[in-house]
C-alpha cells in the first residue's frame, strides 16, 4: 500500500468531544472528500488508542481512504493501519521505516531543509511542513516561512504538504509552493458541517 492522495490530509482531534460525536465527524469529512486521514491521539492509553484506531479504520476502509497513526507504530502496526507519522520528537524515520516494512505509508515532519531531506533519506514517503501559521493545536508553535516550504518542495522528490492553521480563506499563501497538499485539523474538526468544510478545502486547495 504505497499509492495514496495527500491533497487533503484530515489530522484528528478528539478533544472535548464524545466517541459518537468524533466517530460521527470524521466520517463526515470522509464524504466531503478528505483523502488522507491521521488518527492523532497523545492523551490515551494503549488500549484506549488501539480500540478508537479500530473504530476509525473501519469508517477509512469504507471510504477508502488510507489511515495514518500518529506517532506510534505500535498501535499502527496492532490495528493493520495503511501508515504512521512520525514527528521530530517521535521515533526516528529509518527505525519506524524498518519496522513497518516498505510496502507501508511513513511520513515526516520537516521544518527546514535540512530536516526534509534527511526524512527522504531516511525513508519518508511524504513530509508535513509547518506551521504555516499559528495553530492552536500546539502550545508552541515554530513557524516555517512559504519561502522554505517552496524550497522544500524543489530539494525532495516526495508529496510535501502544508501544515499549521490552515482555513479555506488563507491558503492562497500558498499558491505557487509546489506543495501536494494541506493538512487540516480545525478547519474540519471544529466545523459546524465537517463535510462542508471538507468540500470547501478541497475546491480552495484545487487552485493552488
Amino acid at each position: 500500500m504505497k499509492q495514496f492522495d495527500s491533497s487533503l490530509y484530515f489530522i484528528t482531534d478528539s478533544t472535548n468531544f464524545s466517541q459518537v460525536e468524533f466517530l460521527r465527524r470524521i466520517e463526515e469529512a470522509l464524504k466531503g472528500g478528505v483523502t488522507l486521514l491521521q488518527l492523532r491521539e497523545k492523551e490515551r492509553t494503549t488500549r484506549e488508542y488501539i480500540d478508537l484506531a479500530m473504530r476509525v479504520h473501519e469508517l477509512s476502509q469504507e471510504y477508502n481512504v488510507p489511515l495514518i497513526i500518529d506517532d506510534r507504530v505500535d498501535v499502527a502496526l496492532a490495528i493493520g493501519a495503511e501508515g504512521v507519522h512520525v514527528g521530530r520528537e517521535d521515533m526516528p524515520v529509518a527505525m519506524a521505516r524498518r519496522l513497518m516494512g516498505q510496502d507501508k505509508i511513513v511520513g515526516a515532519t520537516a521544518k527546514t531543509v535540512e530536516q526534509a531531506k534527511a526524512a527522504c533519506r531516511d525513508g519518508a514517503d511524504y513530509l508535513g511542513v509547518g506551521a504555516i501559521y499559528p495553530t492552536a493545536t500546539k502550545v508552541k508553535t515554530v513557524l516555517t516561512s512559504t519561502d522554505t516550504l517552496r524550497q522544500i518542495c524543489r530539494e525532495v522528490s516526495v508529496p510535501v504538504n502544508a501544515i499549521g492553521g490552515l482555513t479555506k480563506d488563507n491558503l492562497h499563501v500558498l499558491k505557487g509552493t509546489g506543495i501536494a497538499g494541506i493538512c487540516v485539523v480545525s478547519a474540519i474538526m471544529k466545523a459546524e458541517s465537517p463535510q462542508l468544510a471538507a468540500i470547501e478545502l478541497k475546491e480552495a486547495a484545487r487552485l493552488l
